[in-house]
């Protein structure tokens, strides 16, 4: 949850507004932002954190700040510190890195950008990617959440940090599907942002029997019924001086998550390429690649893609993808060519690729995450796929395929057209 949720006429959680917020969405980890309470000595801040989530959670505030950012989480806190914000004259920004269960660590940062201007908060936005580049290893899940005082969502500190998270939409919406997040509900202040592997992992927020598919702002005088929000009042998000709304985002990770390693004996499996925007609109040609690497055949009963809504194909019991080969999962029966055993349709007869951005997963039997790929418009273009660069090497970013090759796409084979 990003929680910049003080009220009242000292830029502090006293009142009691915003507690009552974080106490009714019960998030496991929040990135908190004016982090002022009581006194703001040790004795003051452990209450706040006793009373608002319980005596288990660990917590950390940035020190000498005016409005301090902070991050509160139910798993153990392994080290935190504060990275210098040199635009901003009374916070830095405050990370975290976490023990969640698995054996993936969680790295969180909790960001207030400046009012001032786009420019400056594309500089702070700057600052920060290249201090994540330096500390946050590539194999660790990363998120980023906070007050980013934006205007829009296209303005250019997001853009510097889609370097590292994904940005794309679908974005957290209130009861009436609003997503903007300041108190007047016409800009998106607040964002809780994660990287690819994390963003793979998203599911629905549920509270009490209210789901939201991509994510929840957290506005009481438009949630409904307000009593699964309890304690929080109806009016709270209201209150004098409550500027932002609470954005909350759930995550299912996977305990014996790994990132695919093609050791000789074993299968090595990852997506390769991705057709979202079909050309012509025929939705049955949108399609996604899937090759072994490995020194063995895998067994892909069972196994399922999906996007970020749903599952999408489910591969049928006797399915195996022998070493160095490509199998192709098409949206429909139509777009198979005739006679080609090594491309199949989506089970569930589409597969929905969003061409605004979308996440494809793919998953074993055991519903472990495989891998995963996030993209966004820019790598959807009508009738060009997106392609691994260089092509057939886990692990690495996608592009498009016309920037690898003269074709637009080259389904079953290498970029090149030449088999696996």
């Amino acid at each position: 949850m990003a929680a910049n949720l003080t009220s009242g006429t000292r830029q502090s959680y006293d009142p009691g507004h915003g507690q009552r917020i974080m106490q009714g969405v019960s998030p496991d980890i929040v990135l908190l932002q004016e982090l002022n309470y009581g006194t703001n000595g040790a004795d003051a801040l452990r209450s706040f954190v006793d009373d608002t989530f319980g005596s288990a959670f660990s917590y950390y505030r940035e020190a000498g700040a005016q409005i301090p950012n902070g991050i509160v989480s139910r798993y153990p806190i392994l080290e935190a510190g504060e990275w210098e914000d040199s635009e901003a004259p009374n916070r830095d920004f405050a990370w975290a890195r976490i023990d969640i269960p698995g054996p993936i660590d969680l790295w969180a940062v909790s960001v207030h950008f400046l009012t001032a201007s786009s420019s400056v908060r594309q500089a702070e936005a700057r600052q920060l990617v290249e201090r994540l580049r330096e500390r946050v290893p590539e194999g660790d899940y990363l998120v980023i959440g906070g007050d980013f005082n934006t205007d829009s969502r296209t303005e250019p500190c997001i853009s510097a940090l889609s370097d590292v998270v994904v940005t794309s939409s679908p974005y957290p919406a209130d009861r009436n599907g609003d997503t903007d997040t300041n108190a007047g509900r016409s800009k998106p202040y607040d964002w809780v942002l994660v990287d690819t592997d994390l963003d793979a992992h998203e599911t629905a927020v549920v509270i009490g029997e209210s789901s939201f598919a991509n994510g929840l702002v957290a506005d009481t005088r438009v949630y409904t019924p307000i009593a699964e929000l309890s304690p929080a009042l109806a009016t709270d998000s209201g209150a004098e001086q409550m500027q932002h709304m609470g954005v909350v985002r759930d995550f299912l990770i996977p305990v014996d998550a790994s990132p695919v390693d093609p050791t000789p004996g074993t299968a090595a499996v990852f997506l390769n390429e991705i057709l979202a925007n079909e050309p012509a609109s025929v939705t049955a040609s949108e399609f996604v690649e899937i090759v072994n690497l490995g020194a063995s055949a895998a067994d892909l009963g069972g196994w399922t893609l999906s996007d970020r809504v749903s599952v999408r194909h489910t591969f049928a019991a006797g399915t195996t993808l022998a070493p160095d080969a490509a199998i192709v999962v098409y949206g429909g029966a139509t777009a198979v060519p005739p006679g080609a055993s090594w491309a199949v349709a989506a089970s569930t007869g589409r597969l929905e690729l969003s061409n605004a951005g979308d996440t494809v997963t793919l998953k074993d039997a055991s519903g472990a995450t495989v891998d995963a790929m996030t993209y966004d418009a820019t790598l959807s273009i009508d009738g060009v796929s997106m392609n691994r660069d260089p092509d057939a090497t886990p692990g690495e970013p996608f592009a498009l395929h016309t920037a690898l090759a003269a074709s637009d796409s080259s389904p079953g084979t290498r970029v090149d057209g030449s088999p696996f």
